[in-house]
């Protein structure tokens, strides 16, 4: 294909995304399925990784990320960020238009009221319609840069199809996680041994501050704006600015309501009160703005937030009830979890029945004592949570609720790691909820797929004594399941048929069926990709494995013990034997050049115009291999921003050449 072959399919790629991605996103109203618009993005990656020339810097393979940070710098607003004042009563709001209208004198005004959605505040800057920047709220003044990581929220625009657009406009809006979103992560961290997120906000800031873009798009952020600051377009209100951001394509949230008078914003705060929570996504109250721009102007600021707006917080829903017992769960990874029955109580329009406690310290915190009455409260209006104890309601004589010292099930003393917060129950071998959620995790769909079995059958089978660990699945006979009560010649025949497919599965849903603690499906993916085989992460050392995107000291530590545990090493090894995947394919293509043929690089650091992903990719294109560690036969060290001393050290030692970005684009022109 020629460069003119190539931008003309890169253009009409772009434009074919672009539309879909309105069609989805915005209209609603998909035209292709989500298997048939991968292709097309696909296709479209593998045309910009040929001919980087073509990737522009709105293209829409920017939603799917591969940017690695490692720093993120300050960057200052163009409009001050300022916060709102809060109230919290009826009253308060009729005081707020008492005040309004004393400023006003005999002028005419209206308000525009939108939901304060519990999310993470965004400035986005637009130069000639092009996004060029997206930074935190920070202090209100400066904030962190975050461009990269927000380019992967598909529903917001890149670039507008603004025929004229303004010179420059800045977009304020608020960044969430759909709770489908949040509760899909949770499922798979439960899944992976590891903590389960406390509430959609928190974990969106967290995301937003995740060093690689790519683990980003897979969050599925989503953002409503709510707000346009510019001199270049002519508006007289916030209602007029808030169409105009619709037209241009930008999320507005259809909640909106334009009121006359504050008895209609006091309508439209208990009309939403209930009926917010029909939404897929957490809010706190309601934002009451004076419409007219000029008299926003009029009415100005104080030090610290407008005198032309304010925030109606809805209170916080709680409820009084008794703490019957606590239970205490072991997970797949032998954590113990303590929850908390109650007496049912309606809270947020549920009855609640079960309260987690989270651990040990959090116990201590409360000081819960035997038919304690308790406040309950749901942490971001989704999982419920005890929040304190009303001690003048502690029955005399009773006794506090100590955490156990053996586990519940196996009577094995409990370990707590030194910094860790959880106890363990170290009998991963002996222990029934461990045996069994162990191999519950390794048949699920985002493992080895066994459809044909269940939580179930895994209980018939273990209790029956067919099934010990994930690798006796693969030792199963006709006989042995057919003989059990309930199972026909066609549900045996499935559950091995199921079985025998599961082999075909890739290296990386093996690494992530395993159940190595911490290492989740990213994480798994990562590893895989980066060891290739087997045997290659069975010998990986600490300082290979924390080389990994997204691999830190923690999954380092544990993956490393994990391979030197006899038990694990006989489970590899059985299931090596059984023929599962046990490498990473990679798609073979045909290299663009020869130019690097032999020549071994190590890539570390931060790049300005490649992620490191796509500097390796550009390696192999080229005949050359990327290797993780500096020795005296690595012909370059790739060194980007922020790259380690040792590494640069070890390659001057040793005489190896030491490239930047620059020099290495050079050596492929």
């Amino acid at each position: 294909m020629t460069a003119d072959e190539a931008k003309r399919s890169v253009d009409d790629l772009t434009q074919q995304i672009n539309y879909h991605n309105q069609r989805y996103y915005q209209d609603d109203d998909p035209e292709i399925s989500d298997y048939d618009f991968d292709q097309l993005l696909a296709q479209l990656i593998q045309l910009e990784a040929n001919f980087p020339r073509y990737r522009y810097p709105d293209s829409p393979t920017q939603r799917v990320g591969g940017t690695i940070t490692k720093a993120f710098p300050t960057v200052y607003h163009q409009h001050p960020m300022l916060s709102l004042s809060n109230t919290y009563s009826a009253d308060e709001l009729l005081e707020f238009d008492q005040r309004v209208a004393k400023a006003l004198g005999e002028a005419a005004y209206d308000y525009f009221c939108e939901l304060k959605f519990d999310g993470v505040a965004l400035s986005l800057r637009y130069e000639a319609g092009l996004m060029t920047l997206a930074a935190t709220r920070g202090d209100g003044v400066r904030g962190d840069e975050i461009t990269a990581n927000v380019k992967t929220i598909r529903s917001l625009p890149l670039r507008i199809s603004h025929p004229d657009p303004p010179a420059s406009f800045e977009v304020r809006g608020e960044v969430f996680m759909p709770r489908t979103v949040f509760d899909r992560i949770n499922e798979e961290r439960e899944a992976a041994g590891e903590a389960l997120l406390a509430n959609p906000r928190n974990t969106t800031s967290g995301t937003l501050k995740m060093q690689d873009s790519a683990v980003v798009a897979q969050r599925s952020l989503d953002c409503y704006v709510y707000s346009l600051a510019t001199e270049d377009v002519d508006l007289a209100s916030h209602e007029e600015a808030i169409h105009w951001l619709e037209k241009q394509g930008f999320p507005v949230s259809p909640t909106y309501q334009k009121c006359a008078t504050i008895h209609e914003v006091l309508g439209y705060v208990a009309e939403w009160e209930e009926k917010r929570r029909t939404l897929p996504l957490d809010t706190d109250g309601v934002v009451v703005k004076v419409n007219s721009l000029q008299q926003q102007r009029v009415l100005g600021n104080t030090a610290k937030s407008p005198r032309w707006a304010i925030a109606y917080k809805y209170p916080a829903e709680a409820a009084r009830t008794q703490l019957l017992s606590v239970d205490y769960q072991v997970g797949r990874t032998g954590a113990i979890t303590p929850v908390a029955n109650l007496k049912p109580v309606l809270l947020a329009g549920t009855v609640v029945k079960r309260a987690s406690l989270h651990n040990a310290n959090e116990m201590i915190r409360l000081g819960l004592h035997d038919q304690d009455t308790v406040l309950v409260k749901k942490g971001g209006e989704i999982i419920p949570k005890i929040t304190g104890v009303d001690e003048r309601q502690r029955v005399s004589g009773a006794q506090p609720i100590d955490f156990p010292t053996l586990c519940p099930e196996c009577q094995t003393p409990l370990v707590r790691e030194e910094g860790e917060a959880i106890y363990f129950c170290p009998n991963a071998q002996g222990c029934p909820p461990q045996i069994k959620g162990s191999i519950e995790h390794f048949i699920q769909r985002n493992a080895m797929n066994i459809d044909s079995m269940g939580k179930e059958t895994v209980a018939s089978f273990y209790e029956h004594g067919l099934l010990g660990n994930v690798a006796d699945l693969y030792t199963l006979t006709y006989e042995a399941i057919y003989s059990l009560e309930g199972f026909k010649e066609v549900s045996t025949n499935n559950i091995l048929s199921g079985i025998e497919a599961s082999k075909q599965r890739p290296f990386a849903n093996v690494l992530f069926a395993l159940g190595i603690r911490y290492v989740g499906r990213t994480v798994a993916g990562k590893l895989a990709e980066y060891f290739v085989a087997m045997d290659r992460l069975e010998q990986a050392t600490y300082q290979e494995l924390v080389e990994v995107p997204e691999v830190g000291d923690r999954i380092a530590r544990s993956v490393v013990a994990y391979f030197e545990a006899p038990d694990n090493q006989n489970i590899v090894q059985r299931l090596r034997a059984a023929g599962l995947q046990f490498a990473h394919h990679r798609t073979e293509q045909a290299n663009l050049s020869s130019r690097l043929n032999g020549k071994s690089f190590v890539i570390s650091g931060v790049f300005q115009s490649y992620s490191r992903e796509d500097i390796k990719a550009m390696v192999g294109q080229h005949g050359g291999k990327v290797v993780s560690a500096v020795s005296g036969k690595l012909d370059y060290l790739l060194a980007g921003d922020n790259m380690g001393p040792a590494k640069r050290q070890k390659a001057e030692k040793l005489g190896v050449t030491i490239l930047s970005e620059q020099e290495f684009l050079t050596m492929l022109a």
